[in-house]
């Protein structure tokens, strides 16, 4: 029996412009078991054109970046749950839904969320990372997500950051994921943009324990920006 993992189909094998030759027991590929995919530009915008719905999905850029630190994370056997990635573009304002949770499976995006930046990251755009303890700045880079707890705002979820110094510092900074009365809609609508955290990706009460039961226990989580001093820096962007 296959795990239940990610499988590619034979009408998305048809895409690519190479062949894939592998050969299972039941004939079904597991596509966290194709490595060629790593570096293969063409089978990630297969991939992309796929997401659906397509009205919402995050840039390509992130996207891109996203997928490629997950399968360098994937090779190390960090993830357990790989069902789901989740992205969180920090270069777009904090007005827009900047969070999305995807399911590899099916392509599909099944959360798309607001998501508050650290206090002194910026105003409605965050410009400035840090993994400094008392910074209250947002860190870049790719996450591990822990086990869910009951804190100050309710059920929250453990973060830990897995590049050292640039967000390994997440859990003595008491980096986690949890709800915000000023991570919503109405909150933008009269400040002009979120409300800021201490450098939690704080997310609306509405949508919080949802998105925690899907991704908690080992899932990927990037928070991406176009930064090229942390691109040369990410051992999970340039180990493919």
């Amino acid at each position: 029996m296959l795990k239940k993992e990610v499988k590619i189909t034979i009408l998305l094998l048809a895409v690519l412009s190479y062949s894939i030759s592998l050969v299972y027991a039941n004939d079904i590929i597991n596509f966290n078991e194709i490595r060629l995919f790593e570096s293969n530009h063409e089978c990630i915008d297969s991939f992309y054109k796929q997401l659906q719905p397509a009205e919402s999905k995050p840039s390509y850029k992130a996207f891109y970046k996203g997928i490629l630190g997950y399968y360098s994370m994937l090779k190390e056997g960090k993830i357990q749950n790989k069902k789901y990635l989740t992205l969180i573009d920090f270069s777009l304002s904090s007005k827009v839904r900047r969070l999305w949770v995807i399911d590899l499976e099916i392509m599909r995006i099944i959360h798309n969320s607001l998501v508050a930046h650290g206090k002194s990251s910026g105003e409605e755009f965050a410009v400035k990372f840090s993994n400094t303890p008392e910074s209250k700045m947002s860190s870049l880079g790719f996450y591990l997500t822990g086990s869910e707890y009951y804190g100050k705002y309710g059920l929250s979820l453990y973060l830990d950051g897995i590049e050292p110094g640039i967000n390994d510092n997440a859990r003595k900074r008491a980096i986690v994921m949890h709800s915000a009365p000023y991570a919503t809609g109405d909150f933008t609508f009269k400040f002009g943009r979120l409300g800021r955290s201490f450098g939690c990706p704080a997310v609306p009460p509405e949508k919080s324990t949802a998105i925690i039961e899907v991704i908690k226990d080992k899932s990927c989580l990037f928070i991406y920006y176009p930064s090229k001093s942390y691109f040369v820096k990410s051992k999970y962007l340039n180990s493919v």
